[in-house]
């Protein structure tokens, strides 16, 4: 059976997000992320889902790691959900924006206290000594929050990609697989089925 458009691809998307919920067996909101450096060479790394709506979809990280310098620096990005119990794909490819501060701040509320204290403590993609240094960085912000809440670092908060580009892919028989193609065109999309 054939990919059925719909008027938006969120709902096609948030559809196949909620099968993919029931069927897949670990993280079905994990993506592949793909950034640009400044030497225009791609990165790319998997990361969570935190949020899709016809804004954008919405994950976090530290601004001060690989993908988050690459992603101030180059706003655009492309990911990629790939869900193998349902022989489904779906990638997006647009423009980044960072997430306002009380949009982070609950976000990072709602996370477990020891994933806020690894917020503080991990200085993402910089090289270090050992475990043991990371150890360290983590009891003594453990000490510094006895107490209280665990604010936000500073360094830390959500980007919310925009998408310009959707593509929706379904396996099919002898590799005749079905492609779907929504592209923003002013207020609207316009869809394209591809070749396989």
């Amino acid at each position: 059976m054939s990919i059925e458009p719909t008027d938006e691809p969120i709902d096609l998307f948030h559809a196949w997000f909620a099968e993919a919920g029931e069927t897949e067996p670990n993280d079905a909101n994990a993506m592949a992320l793909a950034t640009v450096g400044a030497d225009g060479m791609p990165s790319v790394r998997m990361v969570l889902l935190k949020g899709a709506d016809t804004g954008g979809f919405v994950f976090y990280t530290n601004f001060e790691s690989r993908k988050g310098a690459e992603l101030l620096a180059h706003p655009q990005a492309a990911l990629c959900f790939h869900w193998k119990s349902l022989r489904r794909q779906v990638r997006v490819e647009g423009t980044v924006e960072t997430v306002g501060d009380e949009e982070a701040d609950a976000y990072f509320a709602s996370r477990a206290r020891g994933s806020q204290i690894g917020a503080w403590a991990s200085q993402q993609s910089r090289p270090m000594a050992g475990k043991a240094e990371l150890l360290k960085r983590v009891g003594a912000f453990t000490a510094k929050f006895a107490v209280g809440k665990v604010a936000r670092p500073p360094h830390w908060s959500g980007f919310r990609l925009v998408p310009r580009c959707f593509e929706f892919w379904k396996d099919g028989q002898f590799r005749l697989h079905d492609r779907l193609v929504y592209r923003r065109e002013g207020e609207s999309w316009r869809t394209d089925v591809l070749y396989p």
